[in-house]
């Protein structure tokens, strides 16, 4: 924690969970905003569906790419500092996105707008754990999960409403008004977290020791895996909504709405009973009780997918439990992440974020593709998704204790 901890936010801890959950969601919005576009963007360019899919994965490996070095920067250079140079670029990327003449000139941009808007994600947790002790730095990051999973549910809808009245531009130039609005909101409020005293040095030596050190480190790595890849067991129905809801269930687009909103209703939900936990169970049980809720959720999703014909009522209610579990053990296993290696916090959430970026870049560009099709096996394959994090989980909790 900084020693001056106290005296740096003066406000409300929900005020700065607020702040710190719009900065976060630059990443999501950034994706889900002009995805309702796709079709009239591919006729506008023009652009063949291939090249309007790769504005996705070049933005996705961008992002999974930077996200190594945000915190590595901002434990150099203060988290500040790279946070609105982060926001800056991503805004100024999302107005080239608006005027991008061609196909080729929206990959360099969108580009960018990945290099750039994975900052706040991976600076908000190091902030909240530079102010705060250990429970009061889980209640906060519950309520930047609970304002953040707003930003999935309303982005698609800003999108489309934009894309019908005004065409695909004015997506981008909303992200952009949206990246001058937290820049402002960031540069007149967000204190400087990292005290003088703790910051490391930017040599390339001492950053690949760094790197080097967490790596080589089972309880770190099996920590990270246990934090970033459960998430991938609900993402996964998210990038397969079209053939899920649509091709499986039957739903029309415009009753897709039903489960984005159940779907955020178990990640707010999930986060909201973390907050209440924090400092009346450990950590570890905490987690573990959110493995579990999955693990319930993962044997109804398989049990339902192989013994009945699809349906919502009893397809789509799995996913908002595995939603629940997964919010209600990411703010804990987080954490534990960061305090690891407390004097490297911005270097641990930098390479937590990265193993999640690829994992979620590998799930939408292999896993998702294969299974979409099949209710068994996007049920088994979530399931596998967390399975992984649950292993991972098992191994390093008797290495905690």
């Amino acid at each position: 924690m900084h020693p001056d901890a106290k005296t740096l936010w003066r406000g409300p801890r929900w005020t700065l969970a607020l702040l710190l959950a719009g900065l976060s969601s630059l990443g999501p919005f950034a994706i889900d905003t002009y995805l309702p576009a796709f079709d009239g963007m591919t006729a506008s360019l023009p652009a063949t569906p291939v090249q309007m899919q790769q504005t996705l994965s070049v933005y996705l490996l961008a992002f999974a790419a930077m996200n190594l070095f945000h915190g590595a920067l901002a434990d150099s250079f203060g988290r500040r500092q790279v946070m609105l140079w982060g926001i800056g670029v991503f805004t100024l990327a999302s107005v080239g996105c608006a005027l991008a003449p061609d196909i080729a000139t929206l990959l360099v941009f969108r580009a960018l707008q990945g290099l750039s808007c994975g900052a706040g994600m991976v600076v908000a947790r190091t902030v909240v754990r530079d102010l705060y002790g250990p429970v009061d730095a889980q209640r906060v990051l519950s309520q930047v999960t609970i304002y953040f999973a707003v930003a999935p549910a309303v982005a698609p809808m800003i999108g489309g409403v934009l894309f019908v009245h005004l065409g695909w531009p004015s997506i981008f130039w909303f992200l952009a008004a949206i990246g001058l609005l937290l820049w402002g909101a960031a540069w007149r409020k967000l204190p400087e977290t990292l005290h003088p005293s703790q910051r490391q040095s930017f040599s390339a030596g001492h950053l690949l020791r760094g790197y080097r050190q967490m790596m080589a480190s089972g309880t770190f790595m099996a920590l990270v895996l246990a934090s970033s890849v459960p998430f991938n067991a609900m993402f996964l129905f998210v990038l397969a909504s079209p053939a899920f809801l649509g091709e499986l269930l039957g739903l029309a687009p415009t009753q897709y709405f039903w489960f984005f909103c159940v779907s955020v209703a178990g990640v707010m939900g999930g986060a909201a009973v973390s907050g209440r936990l924090a400092g009346r169970v450990t950590p570890q049980r905490q987690i573990g009780l959110g493995f579990a809720v999955m693990g319930v959720a993962a044997v109804w999703g398989i049990a339902m997918a192989a013994l009945l014909p699809p349906h919502p009522l009893y397809n789509i209610p799995p996913t908002a439990l595995v939603s629940f579990g997964w919010s209600l053990l990411a703010p804990a296993v987080t954490l534990l992440v960061l305090d690891r290696v407390p004097e490297r916090r911005g270097m641990a959430s930098s390479v937590q974020s990265s193993v999640g970026s690829t994992a979620n870049a590998l799930v939408a560009g292999v896993l998702a593709p294969l299974v979409m099709h099949s209710m068994l096996g996007l049920a088994l394959t979530s399931a596998a998704l967390m399975a992984v994090g649950w292993l991972s989980w098992i191994w390093v909790r008797r290495r905690l204790d």
